[in-house]
């Protein structure tokens, strides 16, 4: 029944990439995996396999991947996507030797991956429990480890119906929680440990190695500058009015979606505000001509609003922030990153969908994180940060000390993994 269900899946994809160019980009992609891993892996070689969903997942799988490339050289790193977010932003991370597209989990594809690939050793990180490559790799001996999951009580696990056949697979589950390791306990599987979640360590680690970005710095001016990260439209329409009003206030805005529609729509809520975008300062930047540099600087300190429309620039942007809003708080899938904002010691704020983010309901108990549901609440939660500074200054630090506290998770999983690593040798 579930290979059936994942033909199915596949064929409503291709159906759905004659009208999805993210679409198109997956199924092209996942044509030509067995390819690269023909192409790039031998038979000799001795491989960890590294599967992240996307980009988020990536993120928190990445700090143990760097080390164990860095201790265990004589292992050849196989990244696998299974979104394009994930692929086409990372597809030359220098950090991995082989990066591909993992393919819907259809018997076939579980089987030719697994026996192409030949891993030792596999870290599926948080998610993606695709029970056709668990059960190849095991039946090759793969030893498989569940990376900073997390489970919850509504998941198909833990209902009367479903099948734990997959969750089996795995030589040790690394949760985040001990509600996770309490839930999988209750179905017969106890190889765990609580480790917390790694995406705390990376977090740290960004903040560490954050870049100076001397015009965002020219542009903020020493104002007073809140930064909307991971925008959508439903967060747009309520933050962007209240800033037309407080004029006073800088406005940083890095949409999620950086297409020119997006950035025409998010102009028009602007309602003719002095914007810049940062892909046009950052190219007169290049340009050495001093009349030129100090009309650019000037733009840069004139303008209200800044919008990122690239990539690889927010980590280090909420530096210069003295509120975050963390977008995708009115969309099914649910907000964003907070700890990549919470880290830098400044208040974050998102909307009602965030039930399912472990750290955001820990920080919205401990203060360091504040809910809005609509203009209304935003307006009232903005205006009591500025009649309140201290409650700005003391949410920000309950949200650094939150992220700081919970640091370790990659250490605890480097360390639960290394025995099968030394005993493959």
């Amino acid at each position: 029944m579930y290979s059936l269900a994942m033909y199915l899946m596949t064929l409503g994809a291709f159906i759905g990439s004659l009208f999805s160019k993210k679409l198109r980009h997956q199924i092209k992609g996942q044509a030509k995996t067995m390819f690269i891993l023909h192409k790039n892996i031998k038979k000799t070689d001795r491989v960890v396999w590294v599967h992240a969903a996307s980009l988020g997942e990536f993120e928190q799988g990445r700090l143990l991947l760097e080390i164990i490339r860095r201790n265990h050289p004589e292992f050849k790193i196989l990244l696998t996507f299974f979104s394009p977010s994930g692929y086409e932003v990372q597809k030359d991370y220098a950090g991995a030797d082989v990066i591909c597209y993992l393919p819907f989990d259809t018997p076939g594809n579980a089987a030719s991956f697994i026996r192409l690939a030949h891993p030792e050793i596999g870290l599926i990180i948080k998610y993606e429990f695709w029970a056709n490559y668990l059960m190849f790799a095991k039946l090759r001996k793969v030893r498989l480890y569940s990376v900073s999951s997390i489970f919850r009580p509504t998941q198909y696990f833990f209902k009367w119906y479903g099948n734990k056949t997959a969750l089996k697979c795995f030589s040790h589950l690394f949760v985040q929680n001990e509600e996770s390791r309490q839930l999988l306990s209750g179905i017969g599987i106890n190889n765990t440990t609580v480790v917390g979640d790694t995406r705390f360590d990376r977090v740290i680690l960004i903040r560490k190695m954050a870049s100076d970005l001397p015009l965002v710095e020219t542009f903020c001016n020493g104002q007073k500058t809140f930064i909307a990260g991971s925008s959508w439209g439903g967060d747009e329409e309520i933050y962007i009015p209240y800033f037309n009003e407080h004029k006073d206030w800088k406005l940083i805005i890095a949409p999620h979606l950086i297409t020119g529609h997006h950035i025409t729509e998010i102009r028009k809520l602007l309602e003719g505000r002095n914007v810049v975008l940062y892909s046009e300062v950052e190219a007169n930047e290049f340009n050495r001509e001093k009349g030129n540099i100090e009309g650019r600087d000037e733009k840069l300190r004139n303008a209200d609003v800044l919008i990122i429309d690239c990539f690889g620039k927010l980590s280090s942007i909420y530096r210069y922030g003295n509120v975050a809003l963390i977008g995708g708080g009115f969309n099914p899938s649910g907000i964003h990153n907070v700890p990549e904002a919470a880290v830098y010691g400044i208040p974050t704020i998102f909307g009602p969908n965030n039930q399912k983010f472990q750290e955001a309901q820990a920080l919205l108990k401990l203060g360091g994180s504040f809910e809005y549901s609509d203009s209304d609440s935003f307006r009232q939660l903005m205006d009591r940060f500025i009649a309140e500074p201290e409650t700005v200054e003391k949410a920000g630090k309950a949200a650094a000390d939150y992220i700081y506290s919970a640091a370790g998770a990659v250490k605890k999983c480097y360390e639960g993994i290394l025995k099968d690593i030394h005993s493959s040798k």
